[in-house]
């Protein structure tokens, strides 16, 4: 068995492509039992959707690597030729090593953004929930989770307030030097737009209002700012009242279209307008970006800005990068001590059933009267003849065929310090191995 991340992200793919292959929330729970039902050696499964990538991480035979590409260009709007090009794949360790930067922020778009250890934990989460989280997977989430944590707190990597939420709010400063005047919406009520609004709130914006499709959801994060709430579907009836229109919903639909916009534009008399669609799949449609006095920014525009507030967090991600290295030995470590217990737990089971068999013969004996230091030294006699029946017999075994490799690991195993004697020496041979009185 085999662990596999396999994916895209920012790096490897446009936004167009990642909106496409993204699982919507409501459907990730179907993705992991059909890709566990319908790939032959896919065992286990968890999956990572976000803005930036959309990772597959499964537990599976290496040979089965080409049907989950295939399940994918199925059950995504995205063909076999775009996924050969724009994915990657990474195998145990490595797949490990991956797992921890991305956990950590390491990989992400906005080094060291805090939101995506949040993420990776749901979706593991929403595996566990759903079934399709085995021990392989659970081994691979506990170590990563773990060491996202360890960067965390023992590094400076998350210090400086840098993020997509506070991308956004630093170009909407940009746009409009006097913020203090001006009043923004907010589309969706997530974390990222609950970010967004602690941003602006935080540089004393004129106004501020949140639309959701659930209302309650709104009127809850409003209240934090003594902001208006709304639903979407109001939006386009007061879109033309906010300067400033910054979307992150988890819609797999864009919710604000070109012509909402278009007419929001013709009331505003061409004042200008700001809009960041933090969101993939989109929440504004692309075309929107070529109205007249529209700024529309998607995510892949925020780099720019990020860069220039990501020196120190550079700094930071070589100590942290030492962190996931130790993670990933830690991780293959624990993976070969799982994948051995069974070895472990036959071998002392072996050892417990000689030890019972010789007991009970003892018993037997006493029972009989028979003096008890008899007994005894029969019992320590056999048990220990039976104990190294086997390793003597591979001793004399790698002997005559020259294995040294084999002798110098029994010798390390059964720490041989003294080998002079040799596996001829006085009781150690078959007769007395085979002795049962």
């Amino acid at each position: 068995m085999s662990i596999l991340a396999y994916g895209l992200n920012y790096r490897t793919a446009s936004i167009e492509l990642r909106e496409r292959i993204a699982f919507p929330e409501d459907a990730v729970r179907d993705a992991l039992n059909q890709v566990t039902r319908d790939v032959a050696g896919v065992s286990e499964a968890a999956i990572i959707s976000t803005c930036n990538r959309t990772e597959l991480y499964c537990a599976l035979h290496p040979d089965a690597e080409a049907d989950l590409a295939y399940w994918l260009s199925r059950n995504r709007p995205v063909s076999a030729g775009e996924l050969a090009d724009a994915t990657y794949q990474h195998w145990d360790q490595d797949a490990a090593k991956h797992l921890m930067r991305v956990a950590s922020g390491l990989d992400s778009q906005v080094l060291g953004e805090p939101q995506i250890l949040g993420q990776v934990k749901s979706a593991y989460e929403v595996a566990r929930h759903t079934g399709t989280l085995g021990p392989e997977l659970h081994l691979l989430s506990q170590i990563s989770l773990r060491t996202a944590k360890e960067v965390r707190t023992q590094t400076e990597l998350g210090s400086n307030p840098v993020s997509v939420a506070y991308a956004a709010v630093s170009l909407a400063q940009q746009i409009f030097s006097d913020i203090g005047t001006k009043s923004a919406l907010l589309l969706g009520a997530g974390e990222t737009i609950n970010l967004v609004a602690d941003h602006l709130h935080s540089q004393k914006l004129g106004r501020m209002a949140i639309a959701n499709r659930t209302l309650a959801n709104a009127e809850l994060l409003a209240a934090k700012y003594n902001a208006q709430a709304m639903q979407l579907t109001d939006v386009a009836a007061q879109l033309a009242e906010f300067d400033i229109v910054i979307a992150s919903t988890g819609s797999s639909l864009p919710v604000l279209g070109k012509g909402a916009v278009e007419a929001a534009i013709k009331q505003r008399r061409r004042k200008p307008m700001f809009m960041v669609d933090i969101a993939v799949p989109r929440d504004i449609e692309p075309e929107v970006g070529d109205l007249p006095d529209v700024y529309l920014y998607s995510i892949d525009d925020l780099t720019q800005i990020i860069e220039s507030n990501l020196q120190q967090r550079r700094e930071a991600a070589e100590h942290a990068e030492r962190f996931v290295l130790e993670g990933s030995r830690l991780y293959l470590r624990e993976r070969r001590v799982s994948q051995d217990k069974e070895l472990l737990r036959t071998f002392r089971s072996q050892a417990q059933a000689l030890q019972a068999e010789e007991l009970e013969k003892a018993r037997r004996e006493l029972a009989k009267g028979t003096d008890p230091l008899q007994v005894l030294g029969r019992f320590g006699s056999n048990l220990t003849n039976k104990l190294i029946h086997a390793p003597t017999v591979a001793m004399r075994e790698a002997s005559a065929e020259g294995r040294t490799e084999l002798l110098d690991t029994l010798r390390t195993l059964y720490r041989l310090e003294d080998n002079s004697a040799g596996p001829d020496a006085p009781g150690t041979g078959d007769s007395a191995d085979l002795k049962d009185n």
